[in-house]
């Protein structure tokens, strides 16, 4: 899963090296919260107009977790 989210998210941005995540343990709900961080001047083409990129990453992220049974969040930092 974070393969995912850093491979989505490199292809978004002009730094890919800076694109880095980070998991959280579940928390009691059973949901794994992912932290995506990128570089300060890529952190607009990853959010998106009124943030459209930002739900869809979350939306792609959250479909390939319901595949493998998982609960997951996106936050981007």
């Amino acid at each position: 899963m974070t393969e995912l989210l850093i491979a989505i998210a490199a292809g978004l941005v002009e730094n890919p090296d800076a694109v880095t995540a980070t998991v959280d343990e579940a928390n009691e709900e059973g949901v794994v919260v992912y932290h995506l961080h990128v570089a300060e001047d890529d952190m607009g083409r990853v959010i998106g107009k009124q943030g459209r990129i930002a739900k869809a990453i979350r939306t792609v992220m959250r479909a390939a977790a319901n595949r493998n049974g998982q609960k997951v969040a996106v936050e981007i930092d």
